[in-house]
């Protein structure tokens, strides 16, 4: 799927700032693409972005209303819809994250197919996805894979996306995920894919490219979560990358959502290698990205110094520090 651009986000009556925070990771990433938001009566998120109505913000050019909001069960307000349908009505597409799907409401199918407009639920792809073939394919892959869910895969990814960018290399950022798919402006979300095609999924995310352009895959899950190792799995064979990037947690204790253990880096490191080497065989490890946010500075240096040391790799926090020497291992080991 495919998202037009520039977008209005959509804030609802969001109670705090982490209740938008698929719209702050839009922000976070990709800010020229965001000319405003709309927030109704007892909004607690603000992004600082200025505020707009649907017919203000089609008069600026906006193209789609992202549904910014991640709430439990991803449902719909009931008194979202006349503020959605106003937007189709003006003329915007609207994209949601949600698992309530806006065409599974009347009002919103009606609006949508009375002003022509599309109405995208990013975790609800329609693809006819092959299976996956596993044959090799030109371009450059990288994959951010986890000790854990919800480590920083897709904020290392980006990270390195950009630094790529910035050294001026031919990189894309592949999203797996809804908040990733907004940031990217397309994508496939892997948690909607019947589990016979997500390695196919990925093939498609990350095609045959020229030999020096770099896709840079977004991880989900983790090879040693009981939950959702499938989908880690399917996305290492079919993204077929020829670098990982590790990517944790160090306050953790157990697997998000679960009571198992986490897995040791070595651990983690050989296990996506070894099964890394299915569809490719020159897959190595550039680099350890760290989320040190519940250390002060000094310990996550002092800990970052000791992965690097333990493993001989880079080791660095992506959003403190950059990813700069984990690009320079990258480069060196992929030229």
């Amino acid at each position: 799927m495919e998202l037009a651009r520039p977008y209005l986000l959509f804030l609802g009556d969001a109670p705090d700032a982490l209740a938008a925070k698929t719209a702050a990771g839009i922000v976070d990433w990709r800010r020229d693409w965001c000319l405003g938001q709309l927030r109704l009566e007892g909004c607690r998120a603000d992004l600082g972005l200025p505020e707009m109505s649907p017919a203000g913000a089609a008069a600026q050019g906006v193209r789609t209303m992202i549904i910014g909001v991640a709430n439990a069960g991803g449902t719909l307000a009931p008194h979202w819809i006349e503020t959605i349908v106003a937007a189709l009505a003006a003329g915007l597409d609207v994209a949601s994250g949600l698992h309530m799907r806006l065409g599974d409401i009347p009002a919103i199918a009606a609006a949508a197919g009375r002003h022509g407009r599309r109405l995208i639920d990013v975790r609800h792809n329609t693809l006819r996805l092959a299976t996956g073939k596993g044959t090799r394919r030109p371009g450059k892959r990288l994959l951010t894979v986890g000790t854990d869910c919800s480590v920083g895969k897709k904020y290392t990814a980006l990270a390195l996306e950009r630094t790529l960018r910035q050294r001026g290399l031919d990189a894309d950022f592949r999203a797996t995920g809804q908040t990733g798919i907004f940031i990217s402006g397309r994508g496939v979300a892997v948690d909607a894919v019947v589990a016979d095609f997500i390695s196919g999924a990925a093939e498609w995310l990350s095609p045959a490219n020229a030999p020096d352009h770099w896709d840079v895959v977004e991880g989900q899950g983790s090879l040693f979560h009981p939950s959702f190792a499938g989908v880690s799995l399917g996305l290492l064979h079919g993204s077929q990358p020829d670098a990982i990037v590790l990517c944790h947690e160090p306050a953790r204790r157990t697997m998000r959502g679960v009571p198992a253990p986490l897995p040791g880096i070595a651990e983690c490191i050989a296990l996506n290698l070894a099964c890394g080497r299915l569809t490719n065989p020159a897959i190595a490890c550039v680099g350890i990205a760290v989320n040190s946010s519940a250390l002060d500075r000094t310990a996550a240096r002092h800990y970052l110094d000791g992965l690097a040391a333990a493993h001989g790799l880079p080791a660095v926090d992506p959003i403190a520090d950059g990813v700069d020497a984990i690009v320079d291992r990258l480069l060196a080991v992929v030229p």
